[in-house]
Parts: structure tokens; sequence; C-alpha cells
């Protein structure tokens, strides 16, 4: 069972933010040993106590745009002159924007690590066990979960491309009675809190004994299934492989409001003893003229795959992130002093081309070290990472936070360091940390909960916008005032994700609250508040300014 333990304060640990001169963001802040993968086994408040500095991504994160356009992310529609609107032709619009920081965590389906507590509950306890989940998220002040909702090409939702995941009854194939992951994005949604389809794009079994079920791939295509390890995994390489996750994903995307498609670090399995057994397809890349060596055609199969998923998105739902989370280091050496695990050689995953060539929105690389380690040092890791981001995208650092505890280097000041080491690349491409996994924070682990809540993430942040859409013109809503509730509006509210509340502290927009698009009021105490529309993609419109007697 998930053990939720009560979020009773912890006064020692709060007096490390002190220390650590740790603190929520503000102006100047962002917005050996490995771990193989991220699934190891193992409101209304007030403008005094919750704001976010505004900062200098008022020109990627905030826009205006008057007239039409055919992007998803641009929205118009006439401002209205009735009485006690404050937009139309005589609003007053002004430049808004606030220090963005992607606040996720990982919630791992596979072995029940997460979710649900065990195979085999009712429906009901299911759905309550996650909604507890995004309470506590909520309350921890995150603005992302990363679902897991395709552990062994099976489904936590209903497919007719896969069958049901044993994860949530115990027997592949059994439904559930429930659609967890439609569950999920509401739950989300209503907290403001992004919701993004993690799938791991290449297993077909995390354990040999299991069964499988049709319309499982690897009954479909049992060529190119083979047992590696302890696993049974899909054949990269094979084009049935390929078109089969492009239709899985297409089929998620066109039916649930996901906010992204995520992958981790499993591409070709992490290699044992024995060779990957893919004789089958490397010979006919052979026999087909291929020039490529077994490395380099093994890199360009996943290459190919992750073009296409990219490709994929930006043309049926360019509002949705994608994003990858690799092994934490590129390969040895890189940067200097840095060894372990080489995944170009090994995985056959090559993440910084993937970035470079705009294929993805974001890598998360699994920063799974403490500071401590010199030869893995996180520090370090996370600053090269940083400086490997281009054209608008973002690196989030993955953080191996179910460590938390385990021993000296795994300390709760450990933690909050890094956090603050991934804040102090903002400015170079780190935007954010991604917690592996939600346990600790839903049992609150030596406080670090009601730290992120009370303190790191206390003031409200969107995540960045998608570097794709920065520039896409979004209108400011329409604002009416009665009394002291503001009621919004908006001309295209299906591209609208939320609504951004600012009010004016000595002539500085600061963000106060973030409020969910389904929702159309607010209550604001007296003075000068300007509110944004948030578009799908992240990018925030002008303000339209509000005086609240």
């Amino acid at each position: 069972m998930v053990r939720f333990r009560p979020n009773t304060p912890h006064v020692a640990a709060l007096l490390l933010l002190t220390t650590l001169g740790l603190g929520a963001c503000g102006d100047d802040s962002a917005t050996g040993e490995s771990a193989s993968a991220s699934e190891s086994s193992g409101s209304n408040s007030s403008p005094a106590t919750s704001a976010s500095a505004s900062s200098t991504e008022t020109l990627t994160n905030s826009t205006q745009g008057t007239g039409s356009n055919s992007s998803s992310d641009s929205e118009t529609g006439s401002g209205s002159d009735s009485d006690g609107t404050t937009t139309g032709s005589d609003a007053i619009l002004v430049p808004v924007a606030h220090t963005r920081e992607l606040r996720g965590a990982w919630i791992t389906s596979v072995f029940n690590i997460n979710f649900p507590s065990a195979p085999g509950l009712d429906a009901a306890v299911q759905e309550a066990e996650l909604i507890e989940i995004f309470d506590r998220l909520e309350a921890a002040g995150l603005n992302a979960a990363f679902f897991q909702v395709r552990p062994e090409s099976d489904a936590l939702y209903p497919s007719d491309l896969e069958p049901w995941s044993r994860s949530l009854t115990g027997t592949q194939g059994e439904d559930p009675g429930w659609d967890p992951l439609a569950v999920a994005i509401d739950l989300a949604h209503a907290r403001g809190i992004e919701l993004h389809a993690w799938l791991n794009p290449y297993r077909a079994k995390a354990a040999l004994q299991s069964e499988i079920v049709p319309p499982h791939i690897a009954l479909a295509y049992p060529e190119h299934a083979h047992v590696y390890g302890a696993y049974l995994w899909m054949d990269p390489g094979a084009t049935q492989v390929q078109d089969h996750l492009l239709a899985v994903i297409e089929d998620l995307i066109t039916r649930y409001d996901i906010d992204g498609v995520h992958f981790d670090d499993y591409f070709y399995p992490y290699p044992t003893d024995d060779p990957f057994p893919d004789d089958l397809t490397w010979d006919a890349y052979v026999d087909g003229g291929g020039e490529l060596d077994r490395g380099d055609w093994r890199r360009q199969n996943v290459d190919s795959m992750v073009e296409a998923v990219g490709i994929l998105i930006e043309d049926q739902r360019p509002d949705v992130r994608f994003g990858i989370s690799p092994f934490g280091i590129y390969r040895p050496g890189m940067p200097a002093g840095i060894s372990g695990f080489d995944q170009y050689e090994g995985l056959y995953a090559d993440p910084l081309k993937w970035l470079d060539a705009g294929w993805l929105d974001y890598l998360a690389p699994q920063l799974y070290w403490p500071t401590t380690y010199p030869k893995q040092a996180y520090d370090v890791l996370v600053a090269w990472w940083a400086q490997a981001t281009s054209g608008g995208r973002h690196i989030f650092a993955g953080n191996y936070l179910s460590k938390l505890g385990s021993s000296d280097s795994w300390s709760l000041e450990e933690m909050l360091l890094q956090i603050e080491l991934t804040r102090e690349q903002s400015d170079v491409g780190a935007r954010g940390n991604i917690f592996f996994n939600v346990e600790p924070i839903l049992d609150d682990w030596e406080g670090f909960a009601s730290i992120l809540g009370d303190d790191l993430y206390v003031s409200p942040a969107l995540t960045p916008a998608i570097a794709a859409a920065a520039d896409m013109p979004v209108t400011a809503p329409e604002i009416s005032l009665e009394g002291d509730t503001i009621i919004f509006t908006h001309g295209n509210l299906e591209a609208i994700r939320a609504y951004s509340i600012y009010y004016d502290a000595d002539d500085q927009w600061l963000l106060d609250r973030l409020i969910p698009v389904a929702n159309n009021s607010t209550k604001l105490s007296s003075g000068t508040w300007a509110i944004a529309a948030v578009s799908r993609s992240g990018v925030e419109s002008l303000g339209s300014v509000v005086i609240v007697p």
C-alpha cells in the first residue's frame, strides 16, 4: 500500500532553508552509483503571501495578438463594451510575466510502485488513491505530473490498440471498470497541474512470467518480441513496432486532453552479457544495402522513432509538450571528470541530437547522484546539461527523491541543494525538476513535501512555454467586475488552459494566483490587478487591468 504519513511540520528541516539560502522562486531564480531508469522497483491566496516576481520572460512567454491566426495557440475574441466590463476598445493592457519553473513528479504504475498501491483493488478505492495523490501534489506546489500509462505495451485507459494493464486488476486485459487516465486528467487540471502521459516505447513485459493477451503487440508480431534479461522487448529496428507506437500516441493525443507525451531512458534495453537478439532486422537492413555499422544502425532506429513522434505531435497537437528523460550521463568524459555508463553505446540513445534537431521540447536527464559523488556529481552534471539546450528548449533535472534519507549522501539538505543548483542554471537552460518518484511527496519524507509547499514552491508558477509557440499571439481575456468578484471570459476557451492573476506592487506586476480555465471567477481584494489568459502551450497574453475599489 502507499503509506501516507501525516504532514506534521518539521521545524529542524525548515531551518535548513536558512542555512542553504533557499526560498520561493523570485526575480533571480528560475523560473559511481547509477539508477537504470525512472522506475527501479526498488486558491484564494493573498498578495502578501503568494507572489512570484515578474521576470525577463515577457518576450517569450507573454504575447498579445490582434486578428485571427490558424494556430491552436492563437486566441481571438472581440472585447465587450457592456456595463462593468474592463476589456474592449477601452481596455488597458499591460505586459505581465513571472519566473517559470516546471515542478514535477513521476507517478509509476509498473510493479504498482505508486499507483494503484496494489492490483485488484475496487475501482472506487483506486480512484480515491488517485485523488489523494493529486491532492498531495497540489499541497506541495507541484505543477506537473508524469503518469505512467503504458508500462508494458499495455494501457491504463481503454484502448482498441493495447490491452488493459495488469497493474490495475492483476490480470492483463481485464477491464477495471473505470478510466484512470481520464480521471487523472480531470484531477490534475482542476488543480492547475499539467498531466503528461508517460510511455515506455519498447518494453513488452517487465516480468517474463506474466501473461499477455490480445491485442498485445508481442502477440501481433512475435518475431520482433525478444526475451532479453528479465524483460520481453520489442525490436526498435522493426517498422511494425514503430508504426504501432505511433498509432498508440496518435490515439492518446486525439482522444485525451493530455499536456505532454513523455518517454524515460529505455530504448534498446540496458545491456547484459548477451547481445540483443535483433539479427532478423539487422540482416534485412544489410541485405537491403545498408552501410551503417550495427551501433549506428541501432541509433538510427531510435532516432527515426523520436523524430516521427515529434512530427506526429507537432502535426496533431502542437500544444502537447514532448520530452524524454535519458540516462543522466550523456557519455563518459562529457563533461571532463565524469564517468559511468555510456548510453550512446549501451542504449543507442543520442539525446543531444534529438534536442538540437528540434524533435522534442525538453530533456529531463536522470541526475540520480548526489553532489558528493565526484565522478557523477549532480552540480557538474546539471550545469553541463543546462548549457546543452538550444532553440529555446529546456532541461528539467530528474532527481532521485526516493533515495531521500537512505544514507548521509542522500540527506534532506542534499535534496534541497539539488533544487537550488538547478535554479542557478535557469538562465542557461535548466528550468525545473522532476522527482522520482512521487511516494516521498505523498508521505512527506523528512518534511520534504512540507518544505516545497510552504517555502520553495509557495509562489505559484507556470511551466515554461513550449518554445515553438513562444511567438504565437494570445488574446487577453475580457473581465467584468461585480463587487469584489471578477469574472473572466475569452473568445476561444478551447485554446486556453488557465488565467494568471497579477497585482500591482509599487509599479511591478507580481503573480498572485493561477486559475484553471474551468473556473470563470475569483474574489480579489482592493487594489490594481491584471488578468492574463494562458494558452495550452503556456504562452500568456497581455494582462487586462482591473481596479477593485
